[in-house]
């Protein structure tokens, strides 16, 4: 039996539900005790508004707030956690280098590449930008396994492409980038920005975002053990200390007169506001519980429950799994079973304890591509086990059973 690699114990919520199969990680995962413990110690004992009180207490605040930022960068890493910005997530961090960077450098006549694998967040925010400017979007197709087309990412970028922006590993069915070679290949070409959506990635893979050779990169909290509401952007510092600012408000500001206003360094240029200091503590606090774990056993545990679960589903009639082998994926099983619709299927799933994903994962592109409305997606991580995978095979097979009746 393949047990957890993290015990359930840890997690309050599955503690206290045995029954519960959560088979949903890669929607959002669940929290241990360390996080949630985090966020309320830090009320409870350090409760300041970081950056803007010259009382301890808010010294107390400001040093959490940094230490968790230098917590980030060491995981993913970053020798200069100075470029690391703090976001409410993968989605905000797009939007931020589509709006800031973007509409100050990308103009009519440029070229965007993308690939038809993205999150709506690392899709849509390109499509309106070149909508926006008069920029021509290329689209990059997919091989039979849904991997991305690298002989055609060569053909498509050229001179004239000014971004390429790309998933390291795909939300809807787990495929994971080869980011060596498509780094390699844009900068044999062009003088492109790389973008990297790295959502799916920092919480299965090791990251280390100085030897990539990109320029962004992007990640959110909740999917790696933290709280919702927080994630980063990861920049070069020559790029984030020319881009404009992309709110106005508190802290972003070094002076303001009456007819016009210079801008704090890096980070603080990209904060504006009040900032979410909580959750940066407790995003250190799920970071500093991974880096227990391992991140290379936290790829390995997720490979071989993965093979497990693939196999069995894949012995089942009328199953049609998406995505490259398992070895060539993330803890995501992404499939449809036949005449069963996959919204109807999560429910009677759910009706067996086991949590699962339904519909078009924010990427209808792909799903375009793959000739179906919606799959059924299982993603597995640090706190699933066999038991999980057999309660998932157990609850497809009355699902079978139950639509075989009716028929």
């Amino acid at each position: 039996m393949l047990s957890p690699l993290a015990p359930r114990s840890d997690f309050p919520l599955l503690a206290a539900n045995p029954g519960l199969h959560y088979l949903d990680s890669a929607a959002t995962s669940q929290k241990p005790a360390a996080v949630l413990d985090a966020i309320r110690d830090f009320y409870a004992n350090a409760n300041a508004n970081p950056h803007r009180g010259a009382y301890a207490l808010s010294a107390r605040a400001t040093d959490l707030y940094h230490e968790a930022r230098a917590t980030i960068a060491r995981f993913v890493g970053v020798a200069d956690a100075d470029a690391v910005i703090f976001t409410r997530g993968t989605t905000e961090a797009m939007n931020l280098v589509a709006s800031s960077w973007g509409r100050a450098n990308v103009q009519a006549g440029d070229e965007i590449v993308i690939t038809a694998l993205e999150h709506h967040a690392n899709f849509v925010p390109w499509q309106q930008l070149a909508l926006a400017t008069g920029a021509t979007l290329r689209i990059v197709e997919l091989r039979d396994d849904q991997t991305i087309d690298l002989d055609q990412l060569r053909a498509l970028v050229t001179t004239r492409t000014k971004l390429v922006a790309i998933t390291h590993v795909s939300n809807a069915v787990g495929a994971i980038t080869p980011l060596d070679e498509v780094v390699h290949l844009v900068r044999a070409r062009s003088a492109a920005v790389i973008v990297v959506d790295g959502a799916q990635a920092v919480p299965h893979l090791p990251v280390a975002f100085d030897a990539l050779d990109i320029d962004f990169y992007a990640f959110s909290g909740h999917k790696l053990l933290g709280p919702m509401g927080i994630g980063c952007l990861i920049g070069r510092r020559a790029l984030l200390e020319k881009m404009p600012p992309y709110q106005y408000g508190g802290d972003m500001i070094e002076w303001v007169r009456d007819t016009d206003s210079t801008w704090n360094v890096i980070p603080h240029k990209f904060e504006a506001g009040t900032p979410n200091a909580a959750d940066a503590v407790a995003l250190a606090a799920a970071i500093r519980y991974l880096e227990q774990l391992g991140m290379t056993n936290v790829r390995a545990h997720e490979v071989a429950l993965l093979e497990r679960a693939e196999a069995a589903v894949r012995a089942l009639p009328g199953v049609t799994v998406y995505g490259p082998p398992p070895a060539q994926r993330s803890g995501v099983l992404s499939f449809s079973l036949a005449d069963v619709h996959p919204h109807d299927l999560a429910t009677i799933l759910d009706q067996h304890g086991v949590c699962i994903r339904a519909g078009h994962h924010c990427a209808q592109p792909l799903m375009r591509r793959l000739g179906v409305s919606a799959t059924a997606r299982a993603s597995f991580y640090v706190y699933s086990d066999e038991a999980d995978v057999n309660a998932l095979v157990g609850a497809l097979t009355a699902a079978q059973q139950l639509f075989a009746s009716v028929e």
